[in-house]
């Protein structure tokens, strides 16, 4: 039986495979696991259903027999531990590649969201101008210290996997700002996780669902993650 995940409906992206739906479409090609994809309204995100699976009303969830999770990275790591292809066989290499997966979500991605939230939501605020160059300090930051990691590698540690996964989709966050381009050990990281077959399945599917929902209301961007 395939699990089944939940997406946007309509997603704030706009086709651009940069919602959280996109890191377990990507692994699950990665392993060659095919899904269900439920899609999901904004609305319907908060409603007892929905809630249920996950209590903060966003998305994706996983669903696998009687095994409901919540949470994109815990949902990767699930993925990478049941199916071969994501993690490495070494228990020292798989540890490593754990701790890039929390890298990833814990050093790079804060920083990065709030950098972007910041452009979205805040330029109207008297704040905005002050504020903003401290958001893309803290970024540029951590960008540069992960660009000194990648100066002589094509991945993280070793060969490909779910810390590579997770960190190209943190940096795709920064598609459109200028500023992964500052730094060319990194815009060509990301070019290589993009230009994986897997990727390229998993950003086809997601796009998919923007096209069919693009002729309907437009819907406001959202900061809903997951």
């Amino acid at each position: 039986m395939n699990p089944t995940i939940t997406a946007f409906e309509r997603s704030p992206d706009r086709g651009r495979g940069l919602a959280r739906d996109m890191r377990i479409r990507w692994a699950l090609e990665e392993v060659g696991q095919s899904c269900d994809v439920r899609l999901v309204s904004f609305a319907a995100m908060k409603q007892p259903a929905h809630l249920a699976l996950h209590p903060f009303g966003q998305i994706p969830t996983y669903e696998e027999g009687d095994l409901v999770l919540f949470e994109s990275g815990a949902i990767l790591l699930h993925i990478a531990q049941r199916h071969l292809g994501l993690l490495p066989e070494g228990a020292n290499a798989r540890a490593r590649a754990m701790a890039w997966l929390f890298a990833a979500l814990n050093t790079m991605e804060p920083p990065i969201v709030e950098y972007g939230m910041s452009k979205l939501f805040e330029r109207d605020k008297p704040w905005f101008e002050q504020r903003h160059p401290m958001l893309e300090e803290r970024v540029r930051t951590r960008l540069g210290q992960l660009s000194a990691h990648l100066s002589d590698t094509d991945w993280l540690d070793g060969d490909f996997s779910l810390g590579d996964l997770m960190m190209v989709t943190v940096l795709r966050r920064l598609d459109g700002h200028g500023v992964v381009e500052d730094y060319p050990h990194l815009a060509a990281y990301v070019a290589r996780g993009e230009a994986r077959p897997a990727y390229q399945r998993a950003f086809q599917a997601q796009l998919a669902v923007f096209n069919r929902a693009a002729a309907g209301p437009a819907t406001p961007p959202s900061p809903a993650t997951g």
